[in-house]
């Protein structure tokens, strides 16, 4: 048997598997279902609508190239790809996943990236954003401002590391390798550029803005229908205690690290989807707090296979490859954890006092730095639903203009 005919009967049988799961628990698939359909209302669509809408207009307008003659000799030197991946890199972590990879695929479409540029690029500039880890993850889990400030900072130097990593892949490939040149500082050339850019783009500013909401929303409704699929299949796998199986063989890995066997399961959970993995770490009983936050580390960084999906349906539009990102992510998850163990004392431990009780206390508790996050996570929770509907409709409207007149 060929191995194409053997991936055909093992995609047939699990599809398969999934059908009938939906079948036999139609009630605990729907309440899965709704879990994601109210992360991705409330919470996602509203989030990112506004990133991706400006990234859009800011690449037809020339804006992207303008920064990146000017990020050039920061970025390819360290990281080997153009300035344009300083704003991408911006970007990606101002609103999280999956948009550093949409950008990417967006500026090879462009012709402004190689393949293998645009692999390095998209490997690390895909993380979660400030608002989830210190709003969902921080506050709405861990109920704790500072665990925030200790994920925020192993996260980010952990994609760091995985771009200085990523610098080598296809280094043997010569025909996708631009030769480097040493690039000075030169805003009368970007300001050229970024004028040139303008001028070849002939669309009026309501057709760009039309198009740049028609493709963000149309993004954005592929994200949801991903973030509902694996909810509902993460709980299937947990129903016919599939989930139970290999959180055996995953707590004895987890054993060999000295980190207690009760986080397999919610490790298990975040492989597939953040969120949920995120939330089932925070609740562990009777499991020290230092072990939770490097698990959470992990599952942030290697972002879970609903994001990793969502990823690989936005690069297939293009010739970049997926996986170099997948490999990227185990790396960052690796690296995370390593800094959240590294960073514990002086990220946490010092920033904590101790009352007679023994009892931990926030230091930064009332930290007003951080109470903008709050605020912008309580808005969402509360209007995100509204902002999505609303888009929706503008979507509607916009949709049908361009395809019906």
């Amino acid at each position: 048997m060929t191995r194409s005919k053997l991936k055909t009967i093992l995609l047939a049988i699990s599809i398969s598997l999934v059908a009938f799961g939906l079948i036999f628990f139609p009630k605990e698939s729907l309440e899965a279902s709704r879990r994601g359909l109210v992360m991705w209302w409330e919470v996602v669509f509203p989030s990112l609508l506004p990133f991706f809408i400006v990234s859009e207009l800011l690449i037809g307008y020339g804006v992207v190239k303008f920064i990146g003659i000017l990020l050039e000799p920061l970025m390819r030197p360290l990281f080997k790809v153009p300035g344009v991946g300083g704003v991408v890199w911006a970007m990606g972590m101002a609103s999280g996943f999956p948009a550093g990879a949409k950008l990417s695929a967006r500026l090879r479409q462009e012709q402004q990236l190689t393949a293998i540029e645009a692999e390095r690029l998209a490997s690390f500039t895909n993380s979660s954003n400030p608002l989830f880890i210190f709003g969902a993850v921080s506050v709405g889990f861990f109920n704790n401002a500072n665990v925030g400030i200790l994920l925020a900072a192993a996260h980010y130097l952990g994609n760091f590391c995985v771009g200085l990593m990523m610098r080598f892949h296809g280094r043997h490939n010569v025909e996708s390798e631009v030769p480097y040149k040493k690039v000075y500082f030169s805003v009368k050339e970007a300001f050229h550029s970024l004028h040139e850019t303008r001028i070849s783009n002939s669309r009026p500013i309501g057709k760009m803005l039309g198009d740049a909401v028609t493709s963000s929303i149309h993004t954005l409704l592929m994200i949801g229908g991903f973030i509902i699929l694996f909810s509902v299949f993460n709980r299937l796998l947990y129903i016919v205690n599939i989930t139970e199986v290999v959180a055996v063989f995953v707590g004895f890995i987890l054993s060999l690290f000295h980190i207690s066997t009760e986080l397999a399961l919610p490790l298990i959970s975040g492989l597939f989807e953040i969120t949920l993995g995120s939330q089932l770490t925070s609740q562990t009983e009777e499991v020290d707090l230092f072990f939770k936050v490097i698990i959470t580390s992990f599952i942030l960084a290697f972002s879970g296979f609903s994001v990793q999906a969502q990823v690989a349906s936005i690069l297939a539009e293009t010739d970049i490859r997926f996986q170099p990102f997948f490999i990227a992510r185990i790396m960052q998850g690796i690296f995370s954890s390593i800094f959240a163990f590294l960073l514990w004392k002086p990220l946490y431990v010092n920033l904590y006092t101790m009352n007679d009780k023994q009892e931990v206390i926030p230091a930064l508790a009332n930290d007003q730095g951080l109470s903008w996050l709050y605020m912008y996570w309580d808005f969402l929770l509360q209007y995100g639903a509204l902002i999505t509907l609303a888009s929706l409709c503008l979507y509607i409207i916009v949709y049908t203009k361009a395809n019906f007149h």
